[in-house]
């Protein structure tokens, strides 16, 4: 069974993102659209920091005509 990570917490105690903004959304939670492609950035660089993005899938990049 795969135990449940806290991303959030984890980030805001590695100091990763330790801007006042970033904290704000870890923190609080976000309230417009923007704000939420910002945290979706902010996860996404904490799998990579993780290691967790190399067992993604590769999408196909090739033309599919």
């Amino acid at each position: 069974m795969k135990e449940k990570i806290n991303w959030q917490k984890e980030l805001l105690e590695s100091g990763k993102f330790n801007v006042k903004f970033s904290k704000n959304f870890l923190g609080h939670g976000v309230t417009n659209f923007m704000q939420g492609i910002y945290l979706g950035y902010m996860y996404s660089r904490w799998r990579k920091i993780r290691g967790l993005d190399k067992y993604d899938p590769v999408e196909n990049r090739k033309n599919s005509q």
